[in-house]
C-alpha cells in the first residue's frame, strides 16, 4: 500500500531535488545550523512569512541539541545566581512546549529531597517562587512529601535519611526529536532543508553577506545558495563559522562539557525525576524514561576546538554514579554497570575569570564585518524566544517583516496530552506490547499510527522498534545513514540498549533497500555505527 507523505516532510529521498531548489533559489534567510537554535528560527522565520534555506553539515540535531539532559525547565538553580529573566522566560515556555507538542513535553514530578524541615522550607520557598515566575496552575503546584508519601511515591529514597521531600513539576523531553519537528514545522511553512551539507565559505558582495557555499557529503556536490540575510546557528561551531567571514573575529565562547550515562531501570527502579545532591555541591538529575535511568549531568570546561562526540572519562562517570547510593537505597555503582552514555557541549558564553558552572545561559546575538548574524548561547526551552529575538534582528536587515502567522502544533503534537491515550489506540489497532506502544506514543505522538502503518513488525524478536520507523526515518525525516537513525530518529542508542546492537544489522540492510546502497556502503555504514557503539562505552573497565 502506497503511503501518503506526511506534511512537512525532509525526506532524503528528494535529495536531488532539495538541492537542485536551494542553488536555484533566492531566499530571505539562510541558517546555518540544524540544532534547536536554527530550527526554531527557521520555523519562527516561516511565520513571518520569509523564504527560509537551512543547511546542517552533519544531521539534524547531531550536536549539543540530542546531548542534553531531555528537560523542558526553567533552570530552579538559576534563581540562586540572580538570573530571574532568564528563569522566568523558560519557566513559562514550558507551557508552550507542551501545548505545541504534548508528546515532547511529558509531565513529571522533580523530586528535591530533604534530610531537615529547614532544608525542605527552603526548596519550599524557591519552589514557590519558581512557579509563580512560571504561572503554573494550580493542579500542578508543588507537594510536600512526608516520609509515609515518599514510601508510596518514591520508596527507592532512602527514608533514614531522607523524610521528607518537596516534588514539583517539570516536564521530559526528547531533544533530538523536538529538533525534528521544528524543522518539519519550517517545512511545511515552505522552508528549504538539507542535512550533512557543510557551509565552506560565505559570499559576499560589496562587503556584505550575499550567500553561502556549501558541500553536500551524500552526493559529493558542492553548490552555492543564495540569500540576503545569512544566520549562523551553529552552536559550539559559531566561532569557526564566524571566521569564514572574518579570520580575525573575537572569541565568543566557552565550551562546556556535560555527561550523562544511562543504567538498567531494572537496576535503580526510580519512579519520579530526581535531584541529587552530587559531592562538589552541584546537582545532578536522575531521570526515568521507560527502561533506563539517566543520570545527568556533569559542567567541566571543554579546551580546545569543539567535537561533535567529545570523551567521556571514567571519573566523569564515577562522578554521576557516586551520588545514587548515597539517596537511594542502592548498592555503590560501577561503570561497567552503565549501559549508554552521552557527552555533548555547550556554547556558553565567555566570561572571563568564571567557571563554566557559574556562567549564564542568556543568549546573545552578534553582527560580523559583513552582515553575517551570529547566536551563541541559551537553552533548549528558550529556543522559542531566542528565535524570535533572531526574528527581530533578521527583520532590521531585511527592512522589516510580516505579520506572524498563527502557531498551530508541532507535526504529532496535535492530541490533547493524553498519552495513555495513544497508548491504548495503538494497542488496540495493532495489537503492540505496553513498552513499544508506549516508546512510540512519546517519539512520534498522534503520527505514531503513521508509522506503524509502514510497518508494524519487530525489527528484532520482540524488540520495541519496528519495521515502520526505518521507512519514516528516511521519507519523513531525513535520515541518510545508520547512525541517523539509531542516534536521533528511534533514539534506541540510548532509550534501547538491549537491543541496539541487533539493530544495525536490519536498520542497514532496511536503509540499503530504500536509499540504493551498494554492499560495500551498507557494510561501511554498519562499521562506522559499530565502532560509534563501542566508544561510547570506552570508558568502562570490563570488556564487554
Amino acid at each position: 500500500m502506497k503511503m501518503m507523505p506526511a506534511a512537512g516532510s525532509i525526506s532524503s529521498l528528494d535529495r536531488d531535488r532539495t538541492l537542485a531548489e536551494l542553488e536555484r533559489g533566492e531566499f530571505d534567510v539562510i541558517v546555518i545550523g540544524g540544532g534547536i537554535t536554527g530550527a526554531g528560527i527557521a520555523r519562527e522565520a516561516v511565520l513571518r512569512g520569509l523564504r527560509v534555506a537551512l543547511l546542517e553539515a552533519r544531521d539534524y540535531a547531531s550536536g549539543t541539541s540530542s546531548r542534553s539532559s531531555k528537560l523542558i525547565h526553567g533552570g530552579l538553580r538559576y534563581l540562586a545566581q540572580g538570573h530571574v529573566g532568564l528563569v522566568r522566560e523558560c519557566a513559562l515556555e514550558r507551557k508552550h512546549v507542551f501545548a505545541l507538542a504534548p508528546h515532547l513535553a511529558e509531565r513529571r514530578w522533580m523530586v528535591l529531597p530533604a534530610r531537615s524541615r529547614l532544608t525542605l522550607l527552603k526548596y519550599r520557598a524557591a519552589i514557590k517562587t519558581y512557579e509563580k515566575l512560571g504561572a503554573v496552575e494550580e493542579r500542578d503546584l508543588h507537594h510536600n512529601w512526608s516520609a509515609d508519601d515518599l514510601e508510596r511515591e518514591e520508596p527507592l529514597l532512602d527514608r533514614s535519611l531522607y523524610r521528607r521531600a518537596c516534588a514539583y513539576r517539570e516536564y521530559l523531553t526528547d531533544d533530538a526529536r523536538l529538533v525534528l519537528a521544528n524543522l518539519r514545522a519550517a517545512a511545511a511553512g515552505g522552508a528549504t532543508i538539507l542535512n550533512h551539507a557543510a557551509v565552506v565559505g560565505i559570499e559576499d558582495a560589496n562587503g556584505f553577506a550575499t550567500g553561502v557555499r556549501a558541500a553536500c557529503s551524500e552526493s559529493g556536490q558542492s553548490f552555492h545558495v543564495r540569500g540576503r540575510c545569512v544566520l549562523n546557528a551553529t552552536g559550539p561551531w559559531v566561532e569557526a563559522l564566524r571566521r569564514l567571514e572574518d579570520p580575525d573575529a573575537p572569541r565568543l565562547l566557552h565550551l562546556s562539557k556535560g555527561i550523562h550515562v544511562a543504567l538498567p531501570a531494572s537496576r535503580i527502579p526510580v519512579r519520579n525525576l530526581l535531584m541529587l545532591d552530587a559531592q562538589d555541591g552541584r546537582r545532578v538529575f536522575v531521570m526515568r524514561r521507560g527502561e533506563i535511568v539517566f543520570v545527568g549531568t556533569t559542567d567541566t570546561s571543554h579546551a580546545g576546538r569543539p567535537e561533535v562526540w567529545p570523551e567521556i572519562c571514567e571519573a566523569d562517570v564515577r562522578y554521576l554514579l557516586e551520588p545514587l547510593s548515597r539517596h537511594l537505597t542502592v548498592p555503590p555503582l560501577e561503570p561497567e554497570q552503565v549501559c549508554a552514555a552521552w557527552a555533548g557541549l555547550r556554547p556558553l558564553l565567555c566570561e572571563p575569570g568564571k567557571k563554566s558552572s557559574e556562567l549564564s545561559r542568556r543568549d546573545e546575538i552578534f553582527v560580523g564585518r559583513s552582515g553575517v548574524i551570529s547566536i551563541a548561547g541559551g537553552k533548549l526551552t528558550g529556543y522559542r524566544p531566542m528565535a524570535q529575538r533572531a526574528l527581530d534582528r533578521i527583520g532590521e536587515v531585511l527592512g522589516g517583516l510580516g505579520p506572524r502567522a498563527r502557531e498551530e502544533p508541532l507535526p504529532g503534537g496535535d492530541f490533547e496530552g493524553d498519552l495513555s491515550l495513544l497508548e491504548r489506540g495503538l494497542a488496540g489497532e495493532f495489537g503492540l506490547d505496553e513498552r513499544t506502544c508506549a516508546r512510540l506514543a512519546r517519539l512520534y505522538g498522534s503520527e505514531a499510527a503513521d508509522v506503524c502503518r509502514r510497518g508494524a513488525a519487530p525489527l528484532v524478536g520482540e524488540g520495541p522498534v519496528l519495521a515502520g520507523e526505518v521507512s519514516w526515518s528516511i521519507e519523513v525525516e531525513g535520515a541518510a545513514r545508520v547512525e541517523d537513525v539509531l542516534y536521533r530518529r528511534t533514539r534506541s542508542a540510548i532509550y534501547d540498549p538491549d537491543v541496539r546492537e541487533a539493530l544495525v544489522t536490519p536498520v542497514a540492510r532496511r536503509m540499503a533497500e530504500i536509499l540504493h546502497w551498494d554492499a560495500g556502503r551498507t557494510e561501511g555504514e554498519m562499521a562506522r555505527v559499530r565502532a560509534r557503539l563501542t566508544a561510547d562505552l570506552a570508558f568502562s573497565r570490563v570488556r564487554r
